[in-house]
Parts: C-alpha cells; sequence; structure tokens
C-alpha cells in the first residue's frame, strides 16, 4: 500500500480521498488542515488516521510517501515548494502557482528532486474524451480546422454571491479564465494534440460590487441578506470572457467563459471542426459524444469500451449504458499517478507541472491581451 495524504479539505480535498480510496492500493493515512480542532474534526469525518494543524509536520511524517495539495490557490507555491523539499511526490489542486515566475521555479525543483509531480486536469481523463483525442489523432477527421466552446456557471450569478475566489489576494490577477477557463484550454489543447500560441482577450467584470456577507451564511440556504448583513466590496476579476484562439498548427477558435450564466452548473463543452467530421462534447451529458458529417447523417456515440479505440478503452470501468461522470476522472487521473509510482504503468500518461505552468502562461497572455488591447503571444 503506497501511503498518502491530503493537505486542505474544502470541497475538492475529500473528492481527492474518495477517488484515491476507489483504487484500492493506496491508503490515506494522514490530513493537514489550518489548525489542530480542524485536523481533527476532518480526520474523523473522512475516516482518516492521523490530523494535523500543521502541514509541516505532516510533511516531516516519514510514512507519508505523496501528498495531494489541496489548499486555496494563493497557497499552491508555498506548500507545493515544501512537498518537493520534503522529497514527497505530490499531486497539486490547480492552478499550480499564482504566477508563471512561481510555477516555472516549481518545474525546476521538483525536476532536480526527481520526484513524481501531477496536477489535476481531470476532465483529460474521462472515456470519452479519450475517445475523442484518440479520433483526431488517427486521423478520423481530418486536419484541424477550428475548435470553438465553452465553460459556463451560474454560481457567481447574483451580487450577493461571495467566495474566496473574488478577493485577487487569495485567487490571483484572474478568476474565470484562471480556474475554469484554465480546464477548457487544457482539454481542448489535450484532445487536438495542438498548442494556444496567440490569444486576443476580452474580460468583463459584470458585477462591478459585490455584496461579502458579514454573518454566518449556510451554504444554499436560500436566504436573502438583510441590510447590516453584508459590506459592499469592489471587484477586480473578471466575471465573463471571450477569447479568441491561434494554435501552432495554424487552426483558429474562440473560448467563452462566465461563472454568471444563469440556469448552466458546470457546462464545460467544445466542438471540434475538422477536414472530414466533427467532434463535440459536454461535460454535462458526459457519457455521449456528438460526431458531426456532412453526406452522412450524424451521430451521437455513447460511451460503450466496446466501441472505443483500444487506447481509450482502459478509461471507461462500467458497461456501455452504466454512465461515469465526473468523480471518475480523478480517479483514472490518480490511477495513472500511482501506478506509475508501483511500477504498474510507464507514466507519461497524465498532467504534469509543467501542464500547470503552460495554464498559467495561457491565462498571463489572456489577461495581458484584455489589458491592451491587441492579440499577445503565450510567453511559456
Amino acid at each position: 500500500m503506497i501511503k498518502a495524504a491530503i493537505i486542505g479539505t474544502g470541497f475538492i480535498g475529500p473528492a481527492h480521498v474518495e477517488a484515491i480510496r476507489r483504487l484500492g492500493f493506496v491508503d490515506v493515512i494522514a490530513v493537514s488542515e489550518r489548525n489542530q480542532e480542524l485536523a481533527e474534526a476532518k480526520a474523523a469525518e473522512l475516516s482518516i488516521p492521523k490530523a494535523y494543524g500543521d502541514y509541516n509536520e505532516l510533511l516531516a511524517d516519514p510514512q507519508i510517501q505523496v501528498v495531494h495539495n489541496c489548499t486555496p490557490n494563493h497557497l499552491h507555491f508555498e506548500v507545493n515548494k515544501a512537498i518537493i523539499e520534503a522529497s514527497k511526490h505530490v499531486v497539486s489542486e490547480k492552478p499550480l502557482a499564482m504566477n508563471s515566475t512561481e510555477s516555472r521555479e516549481l518545474v525546476r525543483l521538483a525536476d532536480e528532486a526527481g520526484v513524481v509531480n501531477a496536477i489535476n486536469f481531470n476532465y483529460r481523463f474521462m472515456p470519452l474524451v479519450q475517445q475523442a483525442k484518440q479520433m483526431v489523432a488517427k486521423g478520423d477527421i481530418g486536419p484541424v480546422h477550428t475548435i470553438h466552446g465553452s465553460y459556463l456557471q451560474d454560481w457567481l450569478l447574483k451580487e450577493t454571491d461571495w467566495n474566496w475566489r473574488l478577493v485577487p489576494e487569495l485567487s490571483g490577477d484572474s478568476r474565470a479564465i484562471a480556474d475554469i477557463g484554465s480546464h477548457w484550454c487544457d482539454i481542448v489543447q489535450f484532445v487536438s494534440g495542438m498548442k494556444i500560441k496567440s490569444v486576443m482577450a476580452d474580460l468583463v467584470t459584470i458585477h462591478q460590487e459585490r455584496k461579502k456577507p458579514t454573518v454566518e451564511m449556510e451554504t444554499y440556504s436560500g436566504r436573502e441578506l438583510q441590510p447590516g448583513e453584508y459590506e459592499v466590496m469592489p471587484i477586480g476579476t473578471e466575471d465573463y470572457a471571450s477569447v479568441l484562439l491561434e494554435f501552432d498548427s495554424g487552426a483558429h477558435g474562440v473560448m467563452t467563459v462566465s461563472q454568471c450564466a444563469a440556469g448552466q452548473k458546470n457546462r464545460l463543452s467544445f466542438e471540434i471542426d475538422g477536414a472530414d467530421a466533427a467532434l463535440s462534447w459536454d461535460q454535462q451529458r458526459p457519457n455521449e459524444l456528438w460526431i458531426g458529417h456532412r453526406d452522412t447523417p450524424n451521430e451521437v456515440m455513447l460511451k460503450d469500451a466496446s466501441l472505443m479505440h483500444d487506447e481509450a478503452k482502459e478509461y471507461a470501468h462500467f458497461p456501455g449504458g452504466h454512465n461515469e461522470a465526473w468523480p471518475d476522472g480523478p480517479k483514472n487521473l490518480f490511477r495513472n499517478v500511482y501506478g506509475h509510482l508501483n511500477g504498474t504503468r510507464p507514466g507519461g500518461d497524465f498532467a504534469t507541472f509543467i501542464d500547470g505552468h503552460n495554464e498559467i502562461a495561457i491565462c498571463e497572455a489572456m489577461v495581458k491581451s484584455n489589458q491592451e488591447r491587441k492579440w499577445v503571444d503565450v510567453e511559456y
């Protein structure tokens, strides 16, 4: 059994724990939180034996071989650096760091330390995303002409919606692009095999001010804030963005992201238009892959390993008609990482710190493009 630990237990930390445990050969033995009381409460809740109120104490535990960094964005660099310096293998949430200077440093440190490093671009590992990648690579749709799509959410639709990601000191200079646009950019580059070369971005802050609660508000309670229960806060990061893209192949595309799109809960979707056919996938309908044709009827391929390319079959763990969805993405990613660690997989089949750095470089180019109102090359 490989021994793993989790630093940070908000929404994503427990999702990591669940996905790791499904592997069957990894034991989550420790958790760290911002204080000992919270760490012990979370450890009890998740049935994890060890609790640390200081992540440095966790990193000193000789039993732990792999550490998952699930902390808020502003802590990613210092925590990832500390994990590497402790000679532990590391799986980090994105963004890898707050800027490309930090992320470039982490790539260097991880390489010098020789530790396995991964970043949780989990959407790559959905079965039909893997199928789409193989269809592009094998020429099933012909040369790629254009790529377009969006990542839409509604959780910040109202001016009373509040989250730490609205604070640049905690989340970074970009929000919608860095938070969800990074996933979209990663998945289309992964599927197409192309790299984003240049961008032309339009970023919009829909709510210039938001009402931050000054009272304890239960999530999804639906209770309206009353006067005196909030303070008005200026907002400097984008709620919405549309970005024109140029890829290194010469293909072009466009991405739209929004966290103020009513009714869209977590809709990551893309369409890749090739010379012979097109592919379209929607994360909210993950077991369907639309295949578009000009001279024959269009198709909708349902997830079924028996119908998939050989290289994609191993990402579908249940028979056709038995749906696989969001939790299965990180499970497949962690299988690849831990399989590499125990010698059953060759490696090279998961996103690394290099991928995390590249996404930050793309995000910075988009922010710069919006500021300068012109096309900007990505400085990887």
